[in-house]
């Protein structure tokens, strides 16, 4: 009888372990990382059928047409110049892209992105840049685009701060 016993406790602490186990890799995944999911030389290119299924479902959820905004009360989305870093949105509000300009020798590529400000709180984030290189650089002015997962801690429903170096950049609601 204790040998019965011992197993079926042996049995339901593995259970529980393993159970445990699955509920940490479960949260894990649901928390992405603060590190860069990738960079690469250029801006990023927005997905137009993604951006049209974007607004369609904008449009079914109770917002206005195209047809429906007047003049002035769209928001504009300026043009990068590379007079500051350019950040945005991507994949729904599921990433964001930062942008900086740059050497291409020498590219400036965001290592970690940090929550500053939680959603409700000032909803901010700091990007962080590495030392800069020493070595000789081109002379060039390109776009580096470094991609991360949007924190959970903010929210696309609010104007999103984002520090860059010097910079501050407001990222719209999306």
């Amino acid at each position: 009888m204790t040998t019965r016993m011992t197993t079926l406790t042996g049995t339901r602490r593995a259970l529980l372990a393993g159970a445990a186990l699955a509920s940490v890799f479960l949260l894990t995944a649901c928390n992405p990382g603060s590190g860069a999911v990738e960079d690469f030389s250029g801006l990023p290119v927005i997905d137009e059928q993604q951006e049209a299924e974007g607004e369609a479902e904008d449009t079914e959820a109770g917002g206005p047409t195209e047809d429906e905004v007047e003049e002035g009360d769209a928001e504009e989305v300026p043009e990068p110049t590379g007079d500051e870093p350019y950040v945005q949105y991507l994949q729904n509000g599921g990433q964001l892209a930062i942008t900086i300009w740059g050497s291409s020798t020498c590219p400036v590529v965001a290592t970690e992105l940090l929550v500053t400000a939680e959603a409700g709180e000032g909803n901010a984030v700091k990007a962080v840049l590495p030392e800069p290189e020493t070595g000789p650089c081109t002379a060039d002015f390109v776009p580096h685009t470094t991609v991360f997962w949007t924190p959970v801690d903010i929210t696309t429903t609010e104007p999103l701060e984002v520090v860059v170096g010097d910079a501050t950049v407001t990222v719209p609601i999306k």
